[in-house]
Parts: structure tokens; C-alpha cells; sequence
């Protein structure tokens, strides 16, 4: 995997390349020290995953974000600053790393990453209301519907969340909406479809599924009540 690192700050860019001088199958492409320089180098080169630092002068991460595209493209954000992790969640990034990086989470950001690109070329169908079919080049694999915890929506691909392994489909949103079946599975926010058998609790603003807190739009709030029964 190829990787650019961007960050204007020369003590976190050296970190980043020694960390990932740690994962065997992560080359360092490039490193950029700001956003625009950035922008530049993937015009002509491309990398698997990005690097990215937010606050950094005349473009900060964020807005470079939004300027690329992210098709074949992982995203993980590096940053000092917890206040952003609600704009990178809207972005579909894959992660949110606050500095100091240490190396358990850089592979545990990594690892998400890995698993993102494996699974680009996937696409599914659905047979009935018990599985899922995983097309992956010429294999198809099959996927229990009671497997998948919640479905979130990253750009032109949806991910598949299970508690073993994140699948990245492409397809849109709405497709994978009207695919799942409504009575196992309900939208809940612009950008998650929750498994209502997986609900382990309803908090203000949002819910939890396996220890992963996930928003809730208020458009959503009332259709969400009634579907759970609560007593």
C-alpha cells in the first residue's frame, strides 16, 4: 500500500514515516507539508491512503478533503484537536487519530485502511431476508444478515460494519437501503443504517451498537421509538 503523508509540521511528518516504516506492506509515496502541496502531487500520482493533518495554513485538511476524490482514495486524519472528529465523521473518513500517534493505534488505523482497500472491488446482493452475496472479482461469498451490525455510507461505497470484519461496497446509500430488509434494519441518520436486533442502547443524540456510539438525526428519532417497542 502507498501512503501520503501530509502534515505542516516537520516533528509530525518524521513521526508519521518512521511508523510507517513499522507495517511491512506500507510504503511512504510522498511528504507534503501542506494541503495545496498536496492537492498537487495527486493530481498526477496516486496513493492508497492519505495522511492528513486539519489545521494547516491557507487549507486545512478538511477542505482538502472535500476537493478530492475519494473513490480509490482512504483517508485518516491526524490531529491535536478531539473538536474535529464530528466534521471528519461527516467526511466518511476512515479514521480519527489524535496526536501524539502511537504505533497501536497508527496499526489499528492502518489496519482499517487495509481492510477498506481489500474490499473496494466488492459489490452485494441479496438473497431473501438471511444473506448477503459478496461479489469480489470472480468469488461471491456469502454474508449472514444477522452478521452485519450497521451499514454506513463513505462517498461512492457503503461499509458494511460486522464484529470481525468491515466490508466496503460499492454502491449507493440508497441502494443498500432498499436492499436490506426494512424488517431487520432501519436508517437512522443520513449516513447509518442500523440492525435493530443489534441495539444494545439508545443515548441523547444517538444509540450503541457493540461499544460503537453512532448519531441519530432527530428526523429519524420518532420512526426509530416505535420500532424498538419501548416498554
Amino acid at each position: 500500500m502507498k501512503c501520503l503523508i501530509v502534515d505542516d509540521n516537520q516533528i509530525a511528518r518524521t513521526t508519521l514515516a518512521q511508523l510507517c516504516t513499522q507495517v511491512k506492506d506500507l510504503t511512504v509515496s510522498a511528504v507534503c507539508s501542506s494541503a495545496i502541496e498536496a492537492y498537487n502531487y495527486l493530481q498526477n500520482d496516486e496513493v492508497d491512503i492519505l495522511l492528513l493533518d486539519i489545521e494547516m495554513p491557507e487549507m486545512s485538511g478538511l477542505d482538502l478533503t472535500k476537493y478530492l476524490d475519494t473513490k480509490n482514495l482512504v483517508i485518516i486524519f491526524t490531529t491535536s484537536k478531539k473538536e474535529y472528529a464530528a466534521d471528519a465523521f461527516d467526511l466518511n473518513v476512515a479514521d480519527f487519530i489524535v496526536k501524539p500517534v502511537t504505533l497501536p493505534r497508527f496499526i489499528q488505523a492502518i489496519d482499517k485502511a487495509r481492510a477498506i482497500i481489500d474490499s473496494k472491488k466488492e459489490e452485494f446482493k441479496v438473497n431473501g431476508d438471511e444473506f448477503i452475496f459478496i461479489r469480489d472479482t470472480n468469488v461471491i461469498r456469502r454474508l449472514s444478515l444477522d452478521d452485519i451490525l450497521y451499514a454506513e455510507a463513505m462517498g461512492d461505497y457503503v461499509r458494511l460494519h460486522t464484529k470481525n470484519k468491515l466490508y466496503a461496497i460499492h454502491a449507493t446509500f440508497k441502494t443498500a437501503e432498499s436492499k436490506l430488509p426494512a424488517a431487520r434494519f432501519i436508517r437512522v441518520h443520513r449516513s447509518y443504517i442500523v440492525a435493530l436486533n443489534k441495539i444494545d442502547s439508545l443515548q441523547e443524540g444517538g444509540l450503541v451498537i457493540d461499544g460503537k456510539f453512532l448519531p441519530v438525526a432527530d428526523a429519524h428519532r420518532s420512526a426509530l421509538n416505535k420500532r424498538i417497542n419501548i416498554f
